[in-house]
């Protein structure tokens, strides 16, 4: 009795992550989602393998696709990559960002005097050089949104609201 009973929650907590991610979108999107779900979906079994991943790249012109990098992408989903781990996938890479407070805690390490301001080139030399080292294009894509003032330091805080609430100029 009591491993039938683990067996259903089970089943209630698996049902519970599930409907949490189609509440993460909103019915139009979740359709458009759907709609690249089927054009992946090349032999419609309701499963992305690596042969669909093939033909889709094929379809696309990109026709030397290694096998490592298919085993890559359905690696990502943990076991088969149905619609719901598909939506899951997406959700995590859309709203994968870290909490404001995080990122803020992040920039402060290079703020010592807890100005509010990092320098621009300081930094870009540190994201060049460092960890998971950005291109020149890059970083010039990320200060293009970073509220830098006049004398070359970057509004951290500002530029951590933009990350997490995203930019009004490119909202209207």
């Amino acid at each position: 009795m009591a491993s039938k009973k683990a067996s259903n929650k089970r089943q209630r907590g698996a049902q519970k992550s599930c409907s949490n991610v189609f509440s993460m979108f909103e019915q139009s999107q979740i359709q458009e989602f759907k709609e690249a779900f089927g054009c992946i979906d090349q032999d419609r079994d309701g499963v992305i393998k690596k042969q669909d991943l093939k033909e889709t790249y094929g379809q696309l012109g990109k026709l030397n696709v290694k096998d490592e990098e298919l085993e890559e992408m359905l690696n990502e989903g943990k076991g088969p990559i149905n619609f719901t781990v598909f939506l899951t996938l997406f959700g995590e890479k859309l709203n994968g960002t870290d909490p404001e407070d995080t990122i803020l805690a992040a920039f402060k390490l290079f703020d010592p005097n807890g100005t509010g301001f990092v320098n621009k080139e300081e930094f870009r030399r540190l994201l060049m050089n460092q960890a998971d080292k950005f291109t020149a294009e890059e970083v010039d894509q990320a200060f293009a949104l970073a509220p830098i003032d006049p004398t070359g330091n970057i509004d951290y805080k500002s530029l951590c609201y933009i990350i997490t609430h995203g930019d009004e100029k490119e909202e209207s």
